[in-house]
Parts: C-alpha cells; sequence; structure tokens
C-alpha cells in the first residue's frame, strides 16, 4: 500500500497530473491567443487586465475548491446529492430574474468579478443525484417508473437549458445516457436515439420524396426477409409498418416542425452549413418581383458569411499550422485575433497553429488518456454511486472534448460547448475541477459502499 498520509492519502496522482497538465496548457494556449510583445505580463497578472491572467486566478479559486474537496468526507457527497441537484434547478430558475444576458444568453448571474452560469454547475448535481437514485436497491431500470424518474433528473435541466437559450450545453446532458446505459438501461433507447439522429441526417442530405421512396424500399425489403416469420406471428408486420409510418412521418412532419418552430434561424443555418447545405428559409418568394428577390438573396449570402466566419477561420488557423506548427507565439491568426472567441470557444485553433498536427495528436491523446483513466476508476469501485458518478463524468468529458474539436473543425454546428479545462472561463474550469475532485475523493474511499 501506498505511505500517503493526510490530505493526499488514497489520491490517484494520475488523474490528479493529468488535470494539471490540461490546465497548464490551456493558459498557455489562452497567453498565446492574447499576449502582445509591447505588453507587461507581470502587470497584466497582478492588474487581472487579461484573460489569461484571470484564469490563472480561477485556477486558484479551483485549486481551493479541489483542497476543500479532498478533505470533505466521501458520504457528505451522497447525503447531500438531492438536495444540491434541488439547489441547481433553483439557480437555474434564478436567471430568469436575475440573470445577465451575455452573447444572447441570460444564463448568468452575476457574482462581482465572476460570472456564475448554472447551467455549467447544475451538470455536477445532475451526475450526483442520478448516482443517488441508481445506487437505490429498489432502483430497476427494467421498469419504466424508474426509467422515467431517471429520464426526469436528466431532462428537467436540459429543459431549463433550451428555455435560456442554451441549446449546446442542454445537448451534453444527453451524456448522461452512458452511466445509465452501463447500469442497465435497455440498449434499444441507445439504438432509437441514434437512428433518430441518422433519419434527421437523412432528411437534410436528401430529397423528401427519395427519401420516403427509400425508406418504403426498406420496409417492403424487411417484410420480404421476415416473410416466414410473419406467418407465424403477424405481429412482426405491425411492427414493420408501425416503423415504416412512424420515420415517414418524423422525416415529413416532425424534423420540419423542429426545425421551422423549436430551433431558431441561426441554428437551423449552422446545422445546415454542417452538412454543406444551403440553408433556404420559407418565405413568399414567389410574392416578391426580382429586385427583392435579388436583395433577399444578398442579405442572406451576407449573413451565411458571417455565420461561417468563425468556422473558416478557424480551419485557416488549424490548417497553416502543418505538421509541427509555427511555433509557440508565432501563429499569424491567432496573433492577428482572426478567429473570434479563439480563448474559450475555439481555444483548440490556437493549438493547431501554434503546434500542428503533433501538438494536435497530443492533446487528444491527453484527453483520451484522461478518460479512459476515468473509466478505469469506475469500474474498480465497489459502490454503485461512485460507479455512476464517475462514468458520468467521464460522458461529460467525451461529450465537451468530441463536440468541441469536431466544431473547431467544420465537423460539427457551432454550440458554444468549451473544451474542458482548457477553455478560458471561472464557470467552466470550476465546474470540471469540482467534478474531477469529487471524483478522486469518492475513489480515495472507493473500500467504502456508498449510497
Amino acid at each position: 500500500m501506498s505511505n500517503q498520509t493526510g490530505i493526499s492519502k488514497g489520491i490517484d496522482w494520475a488523474t490528479t497530473w493529468l488535470y494539471i497538465l490540461l490546465v497548464c496548457i490551456g493558459i498557455l494556449c489562452i497567453f498565446s491567443v492574447e499576449y502582445h510583445s509591447n505588453e507587461n505580463i507581470f502587470q497584466n497578472i497582478i492588474g487581472l487586465k487579461k484573460n489569461y491572467s484571470r484564469q490563472i486566478l480561477f485556477l486558484v479559486m479551483s485549486a481551493i475548491v479541489a483542497i476543500f474537496i479532498l478533505v470533505t468526507d466521501s458520504k457528505f457527497f451522497t447525503a447531500t446529492a438531492n438536495l444540491s441537484y434541488v439547489l441547481g434547478i433553483i439557480l437555474m430558475m434564478a436567471t430568469f430574474v436575475v440573470g445577465k444576458d451575455i452573447n444572447g444568453s441570460k444564463s448568468w448571474i452575476p457574482l462581482g468579478f465572476f460570472n456564475l452560469q448554472p447551467v455549467e454547475t447544475c451538470k455536477i448535481f445532475t451526475a450526483l443525484a442520478l448516482a443517488k437514485y441508481l445506487s437505490r436497491p429498489e432502483t430497476n431500470f427494467e421498469k419504466p417508473r424508474s426509467q422515467l424518474i431517471a429520464a426526469a433528473i436528466i431532462l428537467t435541466p436540459a429543459a431549463f437549458s433550451i428555455l435560456q437559450n442554451e441549446t449546446g450545453l442542454a445537448l451534453v446532458y444527453f451524456a448522461f445516457l452512458i452511466p445509465m446505459y452501463r447500469e442497465g438501461l435497455p440498449p434499444i433507447y441507445l439504438i432509437i436515439g441514434f437512428s433518430f439522429a441518422v433519419l434527421v441526417v437523412a432528411t437534410i442530405l436528401v430529397e423528401k420524396n427519395t427519401l420516403a421512396i427509400i425508406l418504403t424500399a426498406i420496409a417492403a425489403l424487411s417484410i420480404y426477409i421476415f416473410r416466414k416469420n410473419i406467418k407465424r406471428d403477424k405481429s412482426i408486420l405491425v411492427v414493420i409498418v408501425g416503423l415504416w409510418i412512424l420515420c415517414v412521418s418524423i422525416q415529413r412532419f416532425a424534423v420540419p416542425y423542429i426545425f421551422k418552430h423549436v430551433l431558431h434561424p441561426y441554428q437551423v443555418e449552422r446545422i445546415m452549413n454542417t452538412f454543406g447545405v444551403d440553408y433556404v428559409p420559407d418565405a413568399n418568394a414567389d410574392a416578391k418581383n426580382p429586385n427583392e428577390q435579388k436583395e433577399e438573396l444578398k442579405t442572406k449570402e451576407l449573413k451565411k458569411a458571417k455565420e461561417n466566419y468563425n468556422v473558416k477561420q478557424s480551419k485557416i488557423a488549424i490548417g497553416s499550422g502543418g505538421f509541427l506548427g509555427k511555433g509557440f507565439l508565432k501563429g499569424t491568426q491567432t496573433q492577428g485575433d482572426f478567429v473570434p472567441e479563439q480563448h474559450t470557444d475555439f481555444i483548440f485553433t490556437s493549438v493547431g497553429e501554434n503546434f500542428g498536427f503533433m501538438g494536435s495528436s497530443f492533446i487528444i491523446i491527453l484527453y483520451l488518456l484522461f478518460m479512459l483513466r476515468i473509466v478505469f476508476l469506475a469500474e474498480r469501485q465497489r459502490s454503485t454511486f461512485s460507479r455512476v458518478y464517475a462514468y458520468s463524468v467521464a460522458a461529460i468529458l467525451f461529450f465537451h472534448v468530441t463536440i468541441n474539436i469536431c466544431m473547431t473543425v467544420g465537423l460539427a454546428p457551432v454550440i458554444g460547448i468549451t473544451l474542458p479545462l482548457m477553455s478560458y472561463g471561472g464557470s467552466s474550469l470550476l465546474t470540471f475541477t469540482i467534478l474531477i475532485f469529487i471524483l478522486i475523493r469518492l475513489d480515495a474511499d472507493r473500500q467504502m459502499v456508498l449510497r
């Protein structure tokens, strides 16, 4: 056994050092975005004049919180899981009253020099509440009641996120399906979710009548393949026909309705642009004269160029880095401030430009090692509570990292998701610090069976 004593007893140092390394690299990347040779770095740090100096302060705050978590009894997190979840929902509701509007989203609570984003911190409370519920002996995922309660725990904060115009962060809550699946959620739900996603993409890429014909052909082929089984059991035919009707209804009515009445036009355009499809909003184009149509087309093109500007500049920055990169503080796109929000959502572009393909690969490998280590910690837990919580942390990290990096290279819509531990922001850094160090604390006491 280890000779560690006091606060360091039982700590998984591999996870801790990976956390520290990613945060430090993030601060260097933020520094590379904002640094100019004529500036006094020491004055900027002391005066908190730059984002990198404020990020250092957030790191100090996060370190204090991490130490506080490490000296806290593990039972505290199980005992307060449901209470903290209720507190998180109350904080999300409070944003509608005292919230601060930033970039069109009223999801921030101003706390002086620091803006708290409850939709971020509520991920911690949701992970704890879900772990608390799934660790109950009476919870059985074969029963619809248990499935509905677990779904309600996840979807409640997601719904408030959508109401706050934080659709991207709302999608993060679907990452909790991974720990639910690990604990016995029937795989049919994941199959249904994946199939719906494929159908939505097909609806975007394929002409509606052609897609309807393809779906009909698939249904007819299925009937032919299972014809012998259908003779013995007519319910199979009912299921195939029902699924065909459902798919055609989703393609014809559900997806168009969501795009027209649920999503904002800019969100629809970003989704369309991701798949290389021009967004043409419904309008009475036939009623307009040619001059009005030309003016509308010109406006649309200008808007589209603006929407695509971030991603285009991001691709240029990453591509210009080549194999080894231009070198630290030598990136022309980064130093020229061409990429908007480069210190937050697009921080990965500074890695690509400064350190090239090798540096980008190194960061991705670091994240992969980090997540694999967390999965390893999850599987060695004796407590269901700790295992579910660990898988929740891994799932959240996986979703954030995958979507953010895909977003910066144009493989996913720009939905405002940060790169964990590297993007600038007190709420984001503090949230992931708490998530990770609660896990480290639970792992240190893994011989205990927590509920």
